[in-house]
């Protein structure tokens, strides 16, 4: 809480004014040219860096709630260095002695100046920084017996500051996600890959984990360093209780670095997937099964009508179609598990079936002989062919005949061969197909 009292009311004004996007970038102008002019500059300095920063820019400066009009008149650069002195992001430092007028940085401004060069570009070297830092750190303190446990603070710091890193890396993986599926072609999807999630991920973040191995070159050595400060007799005089707690919070953030690294090549596993899964989806078009689908899905969505138009395709459709009656359905509810053992039981549980049972279920296969169902297909011979359109089927016996014909039909020896049409037949409360039984040609 060291500066937040002294910030000005007038500070947070920044975030609310229409300039806002301006004044962030003209401020990391002078920080930058502030850092190298060691933290000095003057008035007609700040305004020559903003004039040439500007000038290769087309900028649109909106008019300010306390801008007046002689203030209008000003260039862009004069204008924008007034808002932020105004708003007091810089302050005003005269020099009476060389009669200069120079801009300095309040603390709590560069404070969030820090965090605004994070947002822009941050460095991309921190998780390499941070697990050097952390080894030289640890190896200081325990050759130099003069250290004490604030040396193990510093440490036990950068170690949170890479697990943060490493955080930080997981939660944005969202945000690539959402840019893989906004892609709508197959070029953008690569784009998007190349340039977005392989340049600022793989390449930079990444790469410096798995490929350079920077943080296992380190890991077994930060904790061999560890186990030797603990065997130290020495150790618990130099540090005290406290400094041997700030040990056991370093190895514990190391255990969890490992994890989240974990975590990240699952993660990365993911994005590779869902990009193949994408570019077949685009490549394809979206006409295979799952992109109609989604097609149908994405047009329930729209509008918010998608209640209408379900109840609207249910008043549409005819379930009763063979092509729509299949096994294999576009869901189908798994049955917990507790149902799959019980019926299990229940098979384990039944009986044998006995003697007569077996003779029968065997009489009712073999109802009808071959020479009956061929007697039933002659006797509705008309000419060389028999349709079923033209059959009066009234009982179960003349349906199962049908049905039994058909079989006898497709069999490689029989007499006859059966023809499919299109089309359906009702006849006496039955419904089949229309077909043609011909005899075959030997």
């Amino acid at each position: 809480m060291k500066y937040i009292y002294d910030i000005p009311e007038s500070f947070w004004t920044l975030f609310r004014s229409r300039n806002r996007d301006v004044y962030m970038e003209a401020l990391l102008q002078i920080n930058e040219e502030y850092e190298y002019n060691n933290y000095f500059l003057s008035k007609e300095v700040c305004l020559e860096i903003l004039g040439d920063f500007y000038a290769q820019k087309k900028i649109l400066l909106l008019a300010e709630e306390s801008e007046d009009e002689l203030d209008m008149l000003e260039t862009p650069a004069s204008r924008i260095l007034n808002a932020l002195l105004r708003m007091q992001w810089l302050k005003k430092v005269e020099d009476y002695q060389t009669l200069v007028t120079n801009i300095v940085i309040p603390d709590y401004a560069a404070v969030l100046l820090e965090a605004f060069e994070k947002l822009t570009g941050m460095s991309m070297e921190d998780t390499d920084l941070y697990i050097q830092n952390v080894y030289a750190t640890l190896y200081s303190f325990r050759n130099n017996p003069r250290l004490n446990a604030a040396m193990l603070r510093s440490a036990l710091v950068n170690t949170r500051k890479l697990n943060k890193a490493l955080q930080d890396l997981l939660h944005n993986m969202d945000r690539f996600y959402g840019r893989l599926m906004e892609q709508t072609d197959y070029g953008a999807l690569l784009e998007e890959h190349l340039d977005g999630y392989v340049e600022e991920i793989v390449r930079k973040k990444y790469h410096i984990l798995k490929t350079s191995d920077n943080f296992y070159l380190y890991k077994m050595d930060i904790k061999e360093c560890l186990d030797a400060l603990r065997e130290d007799d020495t150790l618990y005089d130099r540090i005290g209780e406290d400094g041997l707690e700030t040990l056991d919070r370093i190895e514990r953030s190391f255990d969890d670095m490992e994890r989240r690294i974990t975590n990240m090549d699952k993660e990365n596993t993911r994005y590779i997937r869902a990009t193949v899964t994408r570019m077949n989806y685009l490549l394809s078009g979206g006409t295979d099964t799952k992109g109609l689908v989604v097609q149908l899905l994405n047009r329930l969505s729209e509008d918010g009508r998608g209640e209408e138009r379900i109840q609207e395709a249910a008043r549409r459709m005819n379930l009763s179609f063979f092509e729509v009656l299949s096994e294999k359905s576009l869901y189908k509810k798994r049955r917990p598990r507790k149902d799959f053992v019980s019926r299990m039981e229940r098979e384990e549980e039944s009986e044998e079936l006995s003697r007569e049972d077996v003779l029968r279920l065997n009489r009712i296969q073999t109802r009808y002989t071959r020479q009956q169902i061929e007697a039933f297909i002659e006797s509705h011979m008309e000419g060389e062919q028999m349709c079923s359109a033209g059959l009066k089927v009234e009982t179960d016996e003349e349906f199962e005949m049908l049905i039994l014909a058909y079989d006898y039909s497709m069999k490689h020896g029989s007499r006859y061969q059966v023809l499919s049409e299109e089309g359906m037949v009702e006849s006496g409360g039955y419904r089949y197909p229309k077909l043609t039984f011909v005899r075959r040609k030997i």
